[in-house]
């Protein structure tokens, strides 16, 4: 019998890419996306290009373009496909964005998040659920931590209990989270629940920055693509605060949804694990600069404001043992050279 996996926000980085797995796997997917994020940033963050590749590449693959927070359009595809896998993308992903409209914020991120997992319960509960979080469900903590200040980064000394990256043992309590890691951190805590209560198997992914030539980069989302973007194309490129040091683990989209596959393959209830780079793959502001600069061959065009955006984080990299020790056969296929490499090679064919 086919396996059907359903893939919100299908059209976006991390859901083409789920889409494209499990469909060259032989899987028939389904995807939900009904191009919000053209609302939220613009031409510029138009998924519709990814929608339409998604299409014509594959034949075991249907789209669905409505909104997920359309609990009738929910139940009516629950109750016509019974669901092996649900890999929940669909989001609103910026936190400038969220503050100008909390609403808005709260009801794509958190409620329809309830909608999905209430028509997962129902109709069924023997399947997988994946969550995409994110590292802002732990507010601005990881700014507390004890970072020294180096030439082109801010680091952490060797010997602290997080220099391998933040684990899931981290807080979420009184910090600041934006607006933007309220509503994800409320979606979160609801995905695991769903696992601890009523005994279903849930996971929650809380992701670095995740990257990857789909990604299409605006200012107020996605920062290695629209840094190699904005570069390749003479744009200037605003640092907001902590003088362009501030680290960031890069995961591509292609590992992180083979982790989900892993997870899929023996799935545990309500569970929760950081995914980023890690130690394997992270850089700072300015050294992704310098290192896209050398491949490109093009200086880059940069403006700085002093302050930071609010509840930005000054370091975080992401430890991402406890997953790596449920699931020792996953493996990086990308670190931050040869994904800087792609998204160079990307914006230059596009260029």
């Amino acid at each position: 019998m086919k396996k059907h996996v359903l893939v919100t926000g299908s059209g976006g980085l991390v859901g083409s890419e789920s889409v494209k797995f499990f469909a060259r796997m032989g899987y028939t997917v389904h995807g939900i996306d009904n191009n919000m994020r053209k609302v939220f940033f613009g031409s510029a963050g138009s998924t519709r290009r990814n929608q339409e590749l998604l299409i014509k590449s594959y034949r075991n693959y249907t789209h669905h373009a409505f909104d997920i927070r359309n609990r009738k359009k929910i139940q009516d595809l629950f109750d016509e496909y019974r669901f092996d896998l649900i890999i929940h993308t669909a989001a609103q992903p910026s936190h400038d964005w969220a503050a100008r409209d909390p609403l808005t914020d709260f009801s794509i991120n958190a409620v329809a998040t309830l909608i999905l997992l209430e028509a997962y319960r129902k109709h069924c509960p023997r399947a997988v659920f994946i969550f995409t979080s994110t590292n802002k469900v732990y507010g601005d903590r990881p700014n507390t931590l004890p970072l020294v200040e180096r030439a082109a980064r801010f680091e952490l000394p060797r010997g602290h209990a997080y220099f391998r990256g933040i684990d899931e043992t981290m807080s979420i309590d009184n910090s600041l989270h934006s607006v933007f890691g309220s509503s994800k951190a409320a979606a979160d805590i609801m995905v695991q629940e769903y696992g601890k209560y009523f005994g279903l198997t849930t996971a929650v992914f809380r992701c670095g920055c995740i990257t990857g030539p789909a990604h299409a980069g605006v200012p107020l989302h996605g920062f290695l693509a629209y840094l190699v973007r904005c570069i390749a194309m003479g744009i200037t490129y605003t640092i907001y605060g902590y003088k362009g040091k501030q680290v960031r683990d890069n995961i591509h989209a292609h590992d992180l949804v083979s982790a989900f596959y892993h997870f899929y393959k023996n799935p545990k209830t309500g569970e929760v694990y950081n995914i980023g780079g890690s130690r394997h793959s992270n850089t700072s502001i300015l050294e992704a600069i310098g290192e896209i600069e050398a491949i490109i061959g093009k200086k880059a065009i940069i403006s700085y404001q002093k302050k930071p955006r609010i509840g930005d984080h000054q370091w975080y990299i992401s430890d991402v043992s406890k997953f790596q020790k449920h699931f020792p056969k996953w493996k990086y296929t990308y670190n931050n050279d040869n994904i800087l490499q792609e998204l160079c090679l990307a914006h230059s064919t596009v260029c």
